[in-house]
């Protein structure tokens, strides 16, 4: 490089042209290409191990110079080694992309057909051009050898003139060398890129860059490394912070979070969490909320578990779910609002264990995959699973230890139920808060069961998801019953929803839940059977039932209203006015 610009101001000191450009040039015969003015416009070098190259305004002299004589070519001579050297003016491109290299192409002239230039085999072949519209000035160097040709863009000169607002002067300097007073090295390894920048429109963007250069503990660096973020990523946000222009996609979304989180630049921050949004989809809401948890976006992460709750077997079935880190696993396992069976559940639990199994390189036996779930393990409600379900699944996993199989099987066939370790409570792949309407205004003694069902027939005007009854307890003190409860369309007979299981009562004349396993739809203007069959002694029962009962919701005002009847057939003596089955707990 340095024998180059040698040979360029020996040329230009013994150039014919020189002399015709009269006296007044003769102070531009020596060249300081070591310093950028303020008519410069060097290509960014975006290679950390390229030297920047710079014409600062003793290049634009010479331009300046070779104008005045009439753009003649200097005639090659020994003190050159033979190379013809020519002042080329550049063409500006409105489509130049903003990473297009800069060659030959970007030059014409009328001497250019004589030119020949040897591409230097540094890495500056990756520098990037500016992203204005206005072509760029460069410098390139060629190897020094006999046949080494020195060719440079004429500078852009007054380039403001053609910029009628600040926000276009300051895309203009967007990666661009043009007044740049420092340079980044972004990323690591083979990836690194070398960007230009100017602390003063980086400090007027982010408190993060204003600290840095100018804080109490500035750094008085020129270069400044950033291994840990993406080129991309760091280009964006510059792209950001000079014009104000969001340049995101699926592929650098997260980084570009990531830059505009460490560097405290909140409007691209939302930026990026507006697309996610808009871009959020089941097959990759897993992901996005593994994500969501790292760069802490709550927002986004409640969006990914509402996703989640709505459409629970596909983001189960998604690629990205087993890529998950087990805090994220365990905060969707522990919703009550997953739309999704418990066996099926489990069965994703134990995918997610056997792709953790394999990152820790353990062999995927099922005391591994117990060991890599951990707590997690104690999130899945077995006793939610059919006795069929169990038995053909987790009992046979390996997963659970011989007395939590016993247990659970102990739960599903016996009364009263033993305390298991796993939780018991339904899951209701609905939002919300849960509603429930009582339809007696009094509760008297005595009922009594022969193993007959209690059974009511109702209708709502809305729609609904039932989740369980409220039913009295036993007259003599504490109780255990055992009940089977049931909704039935009564058009067709179809049993909609049910739960084998059983309650305990403290013997006052309170009402106690009994839940299904999962939430039934009930429609409006249909007729349902609320069906409830309890073996166990007398119990309380209600009376002055009323015919309507409407709930009103105390945020919204929306009303649901049940209207009971008679339900005909083998019926343990419910009615209206009186009997069982006294409240129903449902969502909206």
């Amino acid at each position: 490089m340095r024998c180059c610009v040698c040979l360029f101001q020996q040329s230009l000191q013994c150039s014919p042209s020189k002399m015709a450009a009269g006296e007044s040039n003769s102070r531009s015969s020596c060249l300081n290409l070591s310093t950028s003015g303020p008519l410069g416009n060097a290509p960014p070098s975006n290679s950390a191990h390229s030297s920047p190259a710079s014409n600062g305004g003793a290049v634009g002299a010479a331009a300046g110079m070779n104008r005045s004589a009439g753009n003649s070519n200097p005639r090659s001579g020994p003190e050159n080694g033979g190379g013809a050297e020519s002042a080329v003016r550049s063409t500006p491109s409105a489509h130049n992309p903003p990473r297009q290299s800069v060659g030959l192409s970007g030059a014409t002239s009328g001497a250019a057909s004589n030119m020949t230039a040897t591409p230097s085999s540094s890495s500056s072949s990756s520098s990037t051009a500016s992203s204005s519209a206005d072509a760029s000035a460069a410098v390139s160097s060629l190897p020094s050898s006999p046949a080494s040709v020195l060719v440079y863009r004429e500078p852009v000169y007054n380039w403001q003139a053609t910029k009628s607002t600040v926000k276009e002067r300051f895309a203009f300097l967007f990666n661009n060398e043009v007044l740049s007073d420092v340079h980044f090295l972004v990323g690591k390894g083979m990836g690194v890129q070398r960007i230009p920048a100017h602390r003063f429109a980086l400090a007027v963007g982010s408190a993060v860059f204003d600290a840095m250069f100018n804080g109490g503990m500035a750094t008085t660096s020129t270069e400044i490394e950033l291994p840990d973020v993406e080129p991309a990523a760091f280009l964006a946000l510059l792209k950001f912070l000079y014009s104000d222009e969001v340049q995101i996609g699926p592929e650098t979304v997260m980084t570009t979070l990531y830059s505009a989180k460490k560097y405290a630049v909140p409007a691209l921050e939302a930026h990026c969490v507006e697309f996610l949004k808009k871009n959020l989809r089941a097959d990759n809401a897993f992901m996005l909320l593994t994500q969501a948890r790292l760069f802490d976006e709550p927002q986004l992460a409640s969006l990914c578990l509402e996703n989640i709750d709505k459409n629970t077997a596909d983001a189960l079935a998604a690629e990205g779910f087993t890529d998950v880190d087990l805090d994220t696993l365990m905060a969707v396992l522990e919703r009550d609002t997953l739309g999704v069976r418990e066996v099926r559940l489990f069965g994703a639990a134990v995918r997610w264990a056997e792709a953790e199994a394999q990152r820790q390189q353990l062999q995927p036996t099922p005391e591994n995959k117990r060991r890599v779930l951990g707590k997690a393990l104690s999130l899945i409600r077995f006793p939610l699973m059919t006795i069929e379900e169990f038995a053909a699944g987790p009992a046979q996993s390996g997963i659970l230890t011989d007395r939590e199989v016993v247990s659970l099987f102990l739960h599903f066939t016996v009364n009263p139920k033993p305390h298991v370790e796993f939780i018991d409570r339904p899951r209701c792949c609905l939002r919300g808060k849960e509603c429930s309407i009582t339809r007696f205004s009094q509760v008297e003694s005595r009922w009594g069961y022969s193993g007959t069902s209690d059974r009511i027939r109702f209708s709502v005007n809305r729609r609904i998801f039932v989740v369980g009854f409220g039913l009295y307890g036993s007259i003599h003190g504490p109780t255990d019953y055992q009940v089977n409860i049931q909704i039935i369309h009564t058009d067709s007979n179809t049993v909609l929803g049910q739960n084998d299981t059983g309650f305990s009562c403290d013997g006052t004349a309170s009402t106690f839940r009994v839940m299904f396993k999962e939430p039934v739809e009930i429609l409006p203007s249909v007729n349902y059977i609320a069906c409830a069959t309890l073996k166990g002694p007398d119990s309380h029962y209600g009376t002055k039932g009323m015919r309507k009962v409407t709930h009103e919701a105390p945020a919204t005002g929306t009303k649901t209203c049940f209207t009971f009847c008679y339900a005909a057939g083998n019926n343990n003596g419910t009615s209206v006015e009186d009997g069982q089955i006294p409240e129903v707990i449902f969502y909206t």
